[in-house]
C-alpha cells in the first residue's frame, strides 16, 4: 500500500524559470522507469515556484528515488537554474485515493 511520499519545492531563478517547466516535464520520463515510484507529479505553484510530489510504498522506494536520476539532474540544475536548492522533505501518507 502506497504509505511514503516525498514533497519538494523548487525556487527558479526568474530568467530560468521557463527551463525549469521543461526540466519538470522532461523528468517525467525519468520516473515513468523507476520501479518503486507509484505516483509523480510536477507541479507550477506561480511563476517561479515549483513543486514534486511523488508516493512509494516502501522505504526502500522513496531511497532509490533520492538517489536516482531525477534527484541528480535537479542537483546539477540548483547552481545554475535555481535561486536556492530544492527543499525535500518525506511524507507519511494518511489517506490515499488512486483510480
Amino acid at each position: 500500500m502506497t504509505q511514503l511520499g516525498l514533497l519538494a519545492t523548487i525556487e527558479a531563478r526568474p530568467e530560468y524559470a521557463d527551463q525549469v517547466a521543461a526540466l519538470l516535464r522532461d523528468a517525467l520520463q525519468l520516473a515513468r522507469q523507476e520501479d518503486h515510484t507509484v505516483t509523480w507529479f510536477a507541479f507550477r505553484q506561480g511563476a517561479t515556484t515549483f513543486g514534486v510530489f511523488d508516493t512509494f510504498d516502501d522505504e526502500e522506494g522513496r531511497q532509490a528515488h533520492l538517489g536516482g536520476r531525477i534527484a541528480a539532474a535537479l542537483s546539477e540544475a540548483a547552481g545554475n537554474l535555481l535561486s536556492e536548492a530544492p527543499d525535500i522533505r518525506p511524507v507519511d501518507l494518511l489517506a490515499v485515493k488512486l483510480p
